[in-house]
């Protein structure tokens, strides 16, 4: 903001341009859900230029819906990718736990162990051998975080491919396909494109417009 840049305004535009663009963009709540939870997690190892610090991202859906998500600088600088990863873990873990507590105040239980998905199989093998601890002692209470809700069962650890991991959306710059492609599996839809939203939205669509027609006649 004190020393603003050609390339700063150019990604402002940039910005701009996209919003212009996709006006009908939106989260998708579906009305039938499962009461799963699953989250997602991931980190842009050093990403800031100026602190080195990463970026942490994660994303947690209810069934098919987006209920929480987020993109923040880590407050430490991490000294490998995998703990950079493992800080992201910790952050969505916390996450986790809030939405469960909230879902038992609302009257819904059996939601646990919830899936925590995550491309680093080095911060993934961290969570599921102890042995590992020992080798990351300046991140100990973050292994001892989920190490213990690994053991209650509230969460179960998973791997996704890397081309599979929404949050990446949330932590790197990607190109248009690749955007568009992880903007759907977040369920992020364009209610102007009906043949995004899929066949049984449209047939919905089209008797909404037959019974409005009717009402009118």
């Amino acid at each position: 903001m004190h020393a603003p840049k050609p390339s700063h305004i150019d990604a402002a535009l940039r910005i701009l341009r996209y919003l212009k663009r996709e006006p009908g963009l939106g989260i998708l709540m579906h009305s039938y859900n499962n009461f799963k939870l699953t989250a997602y997690c991931d980190s842009d190892w050093a990403t800031c230029p100026m602190t080195r610090r990463s970026l942490t991202g994660y994303c947690i859906k209810l069934g098919d819906s987006l209920i929480s998500w987020k993109s923040k600088r880590q407050a430490t600088v991490s000294r490998s990718s995998a703990e950079a990863e493992y800080r992201a873990m910790a952050a969505t873990t916390c996450e986790v736990i809030w939405i469960l507590g909230l879902l038992v105040d609302l009257g819904i239980k059996g939601v646990e162990p919830v899936s925590l998905r995550g491309d680093n199989k080095a911060a993934l093998h961290i969570a599921a051998n102890p042995i590992y601890h020992e080798r990351t002692k300046h991140i100990k209470i973050d292994c001892h975080l989920i190490r213990e809700k690994i053991q209650q069962r509230v969460i179960k650890t998973e791997y996704v491919a890397t081309h599979e991991q929404p949050v990446d959306i949330l932590t790197k710059g990607l190109g248009k396909a690749e955007h568009g492609y992880l903007t759907s599996k977040l369920g992020v839809l364009n209610i102007y494109n009906t043949s995004s939203l899929g066949g049984m939205l449209k047939i919905k669509i089209v008797l909404v417009a037959v019974q409005l027609a009717c009402s009118c006649h």
